[in-house]
Parts: structure tokens; C-alpha cells; sequence
């Protein structure tokens, strides 16, 4: 299992929410480019960015400092937020970006993820953010009217390899992982299922491995110090 450390981004800052609210915001640092060094320092291959201005308003907020986190780290990047249409997922990949995240576009666009080329979709991911059982939209302003598995069922039909699944009630909220979601829906898929929200101790991680989940993205916990990552990286494999 993959280790993706988290950085979430407004106004150029790494910030976390609480269970997505853009009211209940910790800033952690002004300067993400130099925590994404720190996670490469204790071992990161891979980190997970998100815009969050751009998710919110739903266009490029924070691309250059994205970009800038790539080609400064090397570290493999997967990115979302804002990300509605071709020319934005083709803008980030032409800046080596290695895999986009469709959230929002996915839901309200049913015919941008089959418009894709093969080569384009496999360095798509598409983000479920799981409100309740439904998933939610805009920067988890709204929340649509398709539940978790029914979409997940039309996007592995679609061709998409990978699904982010993020509780938005565990989010930020450092109550553990949403266990019998992932097993539920691995049952369900064959896709590459990365947990996000509330992954917040090491036996979570352990917990997630064992599940046989492709990824974990660790944020609060990680900022809060609730988990050493370097551990967690050594567990996840």
C-alpha cells in the first residue's frame, strides 16, 4: 500500500478543514513547497495535492505552486481540485504532473471520463467524496444524487483504474477510517481504491494494508503528529 502524505492548498498555504468545512480552517504552514521536501525527507514517493481554492470556485487557483512542488521534489504528484474539463487535466499533465483527480466534473460531466484517450485516462483518479452514502460535489458544498457504489460502478464501466474515497464525516476529524466502507466497496471493484479522511494512527494504516487497499492519504494526523510517517510508510508496505 502507498503512503500519500497530503497537502491541501488555499491562498498558496497548506491548510486542513474540518469534515470540509471552509470555515473550520488550520493553517500549517506558509510554505508547502518546503513540507513536501520534509515528506520526501522521511521517505514519501508519492504526495497528494489539492486545491482547495480551485475546488471551490472551479478553476485553477493554485497551479503554478503545484507545478513548482513536481519539478522541485520529483516526488510522484496526483493533484485535484478545480479540475473540470480536457484542458485543465491536459494543462497539469503537460507539466509532468502524474495523475489528475476529477471530483466534481466527474459527476456533473457523464461524458468527459469516456471522451479520454487511453493514455490520458490512465493518469486520471477520480475523487468520491461520501456524504452520508452520496457523494458530494463543489468542493463538498452540495451533494449530488448518486450514491457511492453506483457511481463507482459507472466509473470502473467508463475505464477509470483509480478511485480516492473520502469520508467527509471522518475527514479531519481524527476518528479512525471508514473500514467497512472500503471493504464494502473493494468487494464491489476491481479498481486501485485509495482511503482518505480519518486515517489517523498507525494501526489504521496496518488496518488499511490488510484490506488490501492500494493507497492511504494521511493529513491532520500527520501535521498533528499522531503518526510518524516514516512508520507509517514502513507499515503500509
Amino acid at each position: 500500500m502507498i503512503i500519500f502524505p497530503a497537502i491541501d492548498i488555499i491562498n498558496g498555504e497548506a491548510v486542513r478543514l474540518y469534515k470540509g468545512d471552509f470555515n473550520k480552517k488550520t493553517v500549517y504552514s506558509s510554505d508547502p513547497l518546503s513540507v513536501a521536501k520534509d515528506f520526501k525527507a522521511k521517505g514519501a514517493t508519492h504526495i497528494h495535492l489539492v486545491d482547495l481554492d480551485g475546488a471551490k470556485k472551479g478553476e485553477f487557483c493554485n497551479f503554478d505552486l503545484v507545478c513548482r512542488i513536481k519539478a522541485e521534489t520529483g516526488l510522484f504528484v496526483e493533484v485535484g481540485g478545480g479540475i473540470r474539463d480536457r484542458k485543465a487535466i491536459d494543462a497539469y499533465l503537460a507539466r509532468g504532473i502524474d495523475r489528475v483527480i476529477l471530483g466534481t466534473a466527474a459527476v456533473l460531466d457523464p461524458e468527459l471520463i469516456p471522451s479520454l484517450p487511453l493514455e490520458t485516462l490512465q493518469k486520471v483518479a477520480v475523487g468520491v467524496d461520501v456524504l452520508n452514502g452520496y457523494v458530494a460535489i463543489k468542493g463538498w458544498l452540495e451533494r449530488s444524487e448518486q450514491t457511492l457504489f453506483d457511481f463507482c460502478d459507472k466509473m470502473e464501466k467508463a475505464g477509470v483504474g483509480t478511485v480516492i474515497c473520502t469520508d467527509i464525516g471522518k475527514d479531519g476529524a481524527m476518528k479512525g477510517a471508514s473500514l467497512e466502507m472500503y471493504r464494502e466497496l473493494s468487494a464491489r471493484t476491481n479498481m486501485n481504491i485509495t482511503a482518505s479522511g480519518g486515517v489517523s494512527s498507525i494501526e489504521d494504516v496496518r488496518s488499511l494494508r490488510d484490506e488490501g487497499l492500494y493507497g492511504a492519504i494521511i493529513g491532520k494526523a500527520y501535521y498533528e503528529g499522531a503518526i510518524d510517517l516514516m512508520r507509517a510508510i514502513e507499515v503500509a508496505k
